[in-house]
């Protein structure tokens, strides 16, 4: 399945046997958790892709069932002013996780990869040099203790189209178009070519990049999960039996009583 083109026909996933299978896979995230905070292992999670590639669904399926004490999301805006005059790297830097922690990026320091570059937003010159320095220093963040794990999500220009098209018609959804996106779809090609130089220059044995396809959403988060869970080695910890106490009721009162003439919020539903 993993070698499927994009557009080859391949079936939508029903959603009984999906929820069922996402059930599954959120709860092992729930068990690599634990693991993740009793050795003290840090994670960045790195998700790439063209706009309307899925990144916020797939990043939603992984975190909706655990702490975000553990799975922190950084989704950082635009730089402000002080922000640009830092090393470009920096604001990101401050988000790396501590011990116990897997940090997932929605867009990263990859921005100068894609979207800076495509746009003009950096000079030639500045992104020539991330290409060749963001190697180095994911060496070095990887030798410091921390696994980088890298995703670009591939989605074909079909499919692209007619999730813009529901975005403008779909008042729930209209959030998501930025002002990048429109742009976006015209420069289809100017963003092929950036994918392609950002893969061949950054695709290292430290820090790789896994490329998913993601026209089916659905399949596209239980592939990424199910991929997420294997580069993490772990076990289930064992866990003691837990007894939920009675309430004592030494020092009991009308505890309901003393709200009344409180601001209870309408009961509409």
């Amino acid at each position: 399945m993993a070698n499927k083109a994009v557009g080859d026909g391949q079936s939508k996933l029903k959603r009984k046997p999906y929820e069922e299978e996402l059930r599954r896979l959120q709860a092992e995230l729930c068990v690599l958790q634990e693991w993740v905070k009793a050795k003290g292992l840090r994670v960045i999670v790195v998700f790439e892709g063209r706009d309307a590639a899925g990144k916020g669904g797939t990043i939603k399926a992984i975190t909706e069932r655990v702490s975000p004490r553990v799975f922190r999301v950084v989704a950082l805006p635009a730089p402000s002013d002080r922000e640009k005059s830092q090393m470009y790297i920096q604001r990101y830097m401050q988000h790396f996780p501590a011990a116990g922690e897997i940090v997932i990026f929605d867009r990263s320091w990859y921005n100068r990869a894609g979207v800076e570059y495509v746009m003009g937003f950096c000079t030639k010159e500045q992104h020539r040099w991330f290409l060749k320095l963001c190697p180095e220093i994911e060496r070095y963040i990887v030798n410091g203790g921390i696994q980088i794990i890298k995703y670009w999500l591939e989605v074909g220009n079909k499919e692209q189209k007619r999730r813009f098209k529901a975005r403008v018609n779909d008042p729930l959804r209209q959030w998501k178009l930025s002002p990048m996106d429109l742009p976006s779809r015209s420069r289809w090609y100017d963003y092929s070519r950036a994918r392609d130089m950002m893969l061949k220059a950054t695709d290292t044995k430290w820090a790789p990049w896994h490329i998913l396809r993601s026209d089916d959403k659905k399949r596209a988060r239980l592939n990424c999960i199910r991929h997420f869970l294997s580069l993490i080695p772990y076990k289930r910890l064992p866990r003691g039996k837990v007894r939920v106490p009675d309430r004592k009721k030494g020092g009991a009162y009308n505890d309901q009583a003393t709200l009344k003439g409180r601001r209870f919020v309408p009961e509409k539903y």
